[in-house]
């Protein structure tokens, strides 16, 4: 375990009235404006979310991989990477792509997450000086998207992954909403409704936005548009985007077609071919009649990078996170972010698949925080935070009903594995040698996650009561 203080206090801080947009669209947008009137930011009543001690086990355990995470992202990563403001006030993000825009964002959301729960550990900088730090990386981001930045060698948007860059930094910025100036909000706002507006503005409600990106891996016929590489991962990143922007923004001439464009993406994600003739309806979507393909097979396994991949199969975790943004508003959230969770954790669990030398394996191996991959994995060698992050969803969204052993369990022993491999370092990260995560986000992808992991812990375990609900 790593040595971290014992922190007894699990409070939210925060504003706590609406505040009003007032700036317009730049450049570079669908048109469309915000105004002050009805179509503001509502920001989270932190008073009546309560306070969670984070007493409990699984509580200990998430709070001590954020504390880590955070402190060691927004001290020696941040002092590192931004190491002066340009002319304009910002800081360098030193590119438009992936590295320069997901990490920070990433990082944004596990500083913001471990600021205003007061579970962030100030070893290595003070609270003041994180909550700088952190606020340069929203506003930044948020400036240089391209809703407000005509600058084409400097913005970034309208690309396959910018909805989720853009929800890591409009999730961070809501978080610190009270710490941000008025046009860094407009920013948040423009930056958030341009990635949202993207992805319902197309003419064929089957392609993920308009940039003609796929919503399935295979069509009904079977034909497989895009072979070994589902669609789920992508799609519902997606949603989530259209999720936090309909929450945040629910007064927004747009905010029911977000609602429902989130709800068919979650669907596509997780649908399997069973789907394709199922009376259900989930959220006022019928599956036989709405679906034109499949991202997950009927045992709940998906491929990936060509290969049986148990990596993209706990990358669900990003539809389980819909029970806490909705929470934070105090909404239900829609039951079709549940939908097949149940299939795709039995997978894990109880599933088994041939070992190399004889014999069968599921993939979660028995008592053991071990993961078997049965076609090999092209990401590395250890992961356990990301699948003791999807235990810990599974187990408070009740999705492991009938699965033996429960998710309770598996997440005891994963994240005591993501423990002890950050008890190594003094700094709070995860990782050493390359080989152990080659995603060059690696430590930002634990950051986002634990900070994502505790806001559903405390909608779940709260002092007002449960808030995470589905309907």
């Amino acid at each position: 375990m790593s040595d971290l203080p014992a922190l007894s206090r699990r409070r939210f801080l925060g504003a706590t009235s609406a505040i009003g947009l007032t700036g317009v669209f730049g450049a570079g947008t669908t048109g469309t404006a915000l105004a002050a009137d009805g179509n503001s930011v509502v920001p989270v009543n932190w008073p009546g979310l309560g306070s969670y001690p984070g007493a409990d086990a699984a509580g200990k355990r998430v709070t001590a991989i954020l504390a880590g995470s955070s402190r060691y992202l927004i001290g020696p990563w941040y002092a590192a990477t931004y190491t002066h403001y340009l002319p304009d006030g910002y800081i360098d993000l030193k590119g438009t792509d992936e590295r320069a825009v997901r990490l920070p964002a990433m990082a944004a959301v596990a500083a913001t997450t471990a600021l205003v729960t007061d579970t962030y550990d100030p070893r290595t900088l003070s609270a003041a000086n994180a909550a700088i730090r952190t606020r340069n990386l929203i506003r930044t981001l948020a400036a240089r998207h391209r809703a407000n930045n005509t600058d084409t060698a400097t913005r970034w948007g309208n690309g396959w992954q910018t909805a989720l860059w853009a929800y890591y930094t409009a999730l961070a910025g809501w978080l610190f909403w009270d710490r941000l100036a008025a046009d860094e909000r407009d920013h948040l706002a423009a930056m958030l409704v341009w990635e949202a507006d993207r992805l319902t503005t197309g003419n064929d409600v089957h392609l993920i936005g308009t940039g003609g990106e796929q919503l399935y891996m295979t069509r009904r016929d079977g034909t497989v548009v895009t072979p070994g590489d589902s669609k789920a991962e992508e799609d519902n990143w997606s949603a989530a985007a259209l999720s936090l922007a309909a929450v945040m923004m629910p007064n927004h001439p747009n905010a029911a077609r977000w609602t429902r464009r989130n709800v068919e993406l979650l669907l596509a994600a997780a649908a399997r071919p069973a789907d394709l003739t199922s009376d259900r309806t989930i959220n006022g979507i019928r599956l036989s009649t709405w679906l034109r393909g499949t991202n997950i097979a009927d045992d709940g396994t998906l491929h990936n990078h060509a290969r049986l991949h148990p990596l993209y199969m706990v990358a669900f975790d990003q539809s389980l996170y819909q029970g806490f943004v909705f929470g934070l508003a105090n909404r239900a959230a829609p039951k079709a972010a549940l939908h097949n969770i149940t299939h795709t954790y039995a997978a894990l669990v109880d599933k088994p698949f041939p070992l190399p030398g004889g014999g069968t394996s599921p993939i979660y191996r028995e008592n053991s925080a071990e993961i078997y991959y049965p076609e090999g994995n092209d990401w590395g060698t250890h992961f356990p935070f990301y699948f003791g992050n999807f235990d810990l969803l599974v187990t408070l969204t009740g999705q492991d009903t009938g699965i033996d052993p429960a998710a309770a369990k598996w997440e005891r022993l994963h994240n005591n594995a993501q423990l002890s491999l950050m008890s190594r370092f003094t700094d709070g990260r995860t990782y050493g040698a390359t080989s152990e995560n080659t995603y060059y986000g690696r430590e930002h992808r634990i950051g986002a996650m634990a900070g994502q992991a505790y806001l559903t812990l405390f909608l779940s375990r709260n002092s007002t009561g449960n808030r995470l609900r589905w309907a």
